[in-house]
Parts: C-alpha cells; sequence; structure tokens
C-alpha cells in the first residue's frame, strides 16, 4: 500500500526545476529556461541581485528569494514545504547548472526524500565549456571544484591529484590563483596547464603553458576574472615506472612474501610481482624456486 506522502505528492506538489543560467554572455540560455523561469511560482537564486540582471534582460517579472551556501539547509526545508504544498520552483546559480559544486545539492535531496519530482533543465556548465576548448584529453576527468581552504584538508586534495592519470578540472578566483599555482608545481611538477579566464565573455582567454610558466606569467601579471584550471593527468607509465623504481629496492623473493602475508595464492603472488616489476611471470617463477 502506498503511503499517504506519496500520494500527496502526486496530487498536489509542485515540481523543482534545475535551471542552467549562463555563465557570462546572457545569451546562453534555452528558451526553456525562460519558458520556465517566467512560469515558476518562485526562483531561489544563489544571489538574487545577480539574477534580476537576468531576468530584467528578458523581461521576467518572479518572485525572488534567496538560496545559498549559508543557508541551504533551513531553506531547503521551507522551499520543499512550499513545493509539498503545490508551488513550483526554479532553483538558479549564479552561473552555470545548479546542483554541480553548489549548496543545490543539498535541495535536490531533500526533495527526492519528500517524494517531489526534480528535473534538470540542461545549459551553460563551466567545466564543459573549459574541456571543450582546452585541447587537453577529454575522454577522461575528474572535477575537483575548489580546492579546499582548510590547511589539511587541501594537503590531502593535493596529494590525491598527484598521481591522478585523468585529466583535472579546478576553479579558481583571482586572487588566490597564484598561490594555488605555486602549490599546483611544488606536486605535480612540469604538467601542462589551460587556464581559461571570463568564459563566453568580451575578454575570453586561454593561457596554454607549463605550471611553472603559469606561475612565472602571474608573478608579472594581475590575475583578473573567475577561472577554470585544467590540468594534464600523470603519464601511467611514468607512475608504473616509479612503481619498478620503488620494487627494485627489494628482491623478488621478499617482494613474494608481502602478498603471500596478505593470503595470496602463490600463483597469484607471482602474478602480482610480475606485474609490479614489468617482468614475465616466468622471470619470477624461476628466481623464487632456484
Amino acid at each position: 500500500m502506498r503511503s499517504m506522502r506519496s500520494i500527496i505528492s502526486e496530487t498536489m506538489s509542485g515540481k523543482l526545476y534545475l535551471c542552467a543560467t549562463p555563465i557570462g554572455n546572457l545569451e546562453d540560455i534555452t528558451f526553456r529556461a525562460i519558458k520556465v523561469l517566467e512560469s515558476v511560482d518562485l526562483i531561489a537564486a544563489e544571489d538574487t541581485r545577480h539574477t534580476r540582471k537576468l531576468l530584467n534582460h528578458y523581461d521576467i517579472k518572479a518572485k525572488l528569494t534567496s538560496y545559498h551556501e549559508h543557508n541551504k539547509y533551513e531553506k531547503a526545508d521551507e522551499l520543499v514545504s512550499k513545493m509539498l504544498a503545490g508551488e513550483n520552483i526554479a532553483l538558479v546559480t549564479d552561473a552555470g547548472t545548479p546542483g554541480i559544486s553548489d549548496p543545490g545539492e543539498e535541495l535536490v535531496k531533500k526533495c527526492y526524500k519528500a517524494g517531489i519530482e526534480v528535473t534538470s533543465l540542461p545549459g551553460a556548465s563551466a567545466v564543459v565549456v573549459a574541456l571543450s576548448m582546452c585541447g587537453l584529453s577529454s575522454r577522461r576527468f575528474v572535477f575537483e571544484g575548489f580546492l579546499p581552504a582548510e590547511k589539511k584538508e587541501r594537503k590531502e586534495a593535493l596529494a590525491r591529484l598527484e598521481k591522478e592519470t585523468r585529466t583535472i578540472v579546478l576553479y579558481e578566483a583571482p586572487h588566490h590563483v597564484l598561490a594555488t599555482l605555486r602549490e599546483l608545481e611544488k606536486v605535480l611538477g612540469e604538467r601542462q596547464i589551460r587556464i581559461l579566464r571570463e568564459l563566453t565573455k568580451i575578454h575570453e582567454s586561454v593561457l596554454s603553458l607549463s605550471i611553472p610558466e603559469a606561475v612565472r606569467y602571474f608573478e608579472e601579471t594581475e590575475p583578473k576574472g573567475e577561472m577554470v584550471l585544467v590540468i594534464e593527468g600523470k603519464d601511467p607509465e611514468e607512475i608504473l615506472a616509479e612503481s619498478r623504481k620503488e620494487w627494485d629496492a627489494v628482491s623478488i623473493q621478499e617482494h613474494m612474501e608481502q602478498y603471500l602475508s596478505q593470503g595470496l595464492s602463490e600463483k597469484d603472488a607471482m602474478k602480482q610481482v610480475a606485474k609490479d616489476r614489468g617482468i614475465s611471470k616466468r622471470d619470477v617463477y624461476d628466481e623464487v624456486k632456484k
């Protein structure tokens, strides 16, 4: 038997629309998004002043309320109550698609828990725009958003990126970019980086440099505009070579003992040792059995 909540949500509940908005150029918005913003009962915006500029551009008269990082929990409950009462609500962020590296995920989570329908209106996303025009591999990538501000968490995040083989995408503010680049240089070294700023705007630009070159550039040039950093991943062959170098200090027999002590069978241990060292299983067998 269905719960009373599910019956109510089918008959009375409103709906949450996640509306992608421009990341720069105000014309980068879909007809569907404009139609929804004109028709919903309420628009929940990260910055109502910022969103009002967009609405005024399209002559949209709509009721606005603030929904941001500092009120996301209590405000999400308030918005869910409104939707359960039948109101349709659009959620917008300052730029791009709500729910991606912003407080929207909390509201979406609560909507599903309450049985409220959620839909996303696709559109602009700085991550996708940056990847599409950076010239680095986009087949596999990892999006880290802004690196953590807390020192320990930041150090751990950078350590994870050191061995990351996928293309890395970060966001950064202009007043922090030089310090971040210096940290990246220490951890990632000479890797290639693309620094994309003012995406879709008049002064859009892409810097194609190595990380050390980017550090020197911003030591001499004042950073301006919100930035997306796209960094090449580590070469898997380099990781393999480093691993093999580490094992050179250990005998094959000692290497085998490590895996046997973990419960691997002799056959599986030999296979793993051969893989670690880049040699054949026969070479491992001959060394162990001599």
